[in-house]
């Protein structure tokens, strides 16, 4: 079960940029909450929040079975960074998705402090705490870009 959460039931195995398969997959499946579930986009932020102890779970777990200290094909970070930083959103409409994905994985991509100091935490903490950071970062940004009205 724990390596199933930690792939995110596949998208880890992706031979192309697993990180950014797990991306998409939040997109995905958030695209379909809002759309047919009619959800805002906060509620992505408590999504998130509730998933988080079974993600850093299966994020150690998988660590601690394939003896390393953050495998490519955990994703399950991405996923809960990628729904943070869409509840940054004041608007859902095509730029807005497209800014969250860019946004987020800049920020994970490029890690700017405390984003990189925080993969040095132990276990799936330290694999999981840096996405939700990198996704704080996109959440800001976006939430300022729509103040603004800039998309």
């Amino acid at each position: 079960m724990s390596r199933a959460i930690a792939t995110w039931f596949g998208c880890g195995y992706s031979p192309v940029g697993p990180g950014t398969a797990g991306s998409l997959a939040a997109l995905g499946m958030a695209y379909g909450l809002v759309r047919w579930g009619h959800w805002l986009p906060w509620y992505f932020a408590l999504l998130a929040l509730a998933l988080l102890p079974l993600g850093i779970w299966a994020a150690g777990e998988t660590a601690r079975d394939i003896k390393s200290k953050d495998p490519g094909i955990v994703v399950v970070d991405e996923v809960l960074g990628q729904w943070i930083t869409l509840a940054g959103a004041v608007a859902l409409n095509w730029k807005s998705w497209l800014a969250a994905f860019c946004l987020f994985r800049l920020f994970d991509i490029w890690k700017p402090p405390p984003v990189r100091q925080l993969e040095a935490l132990p276990s799936g903490t330290g694999i999981v705490a840096d996405d939700v950071m990198a996704g704080i970062y996109g959440a800001l940004v976006l939430l300022i870009t729509g103040c603004f009205n800039l998309y």
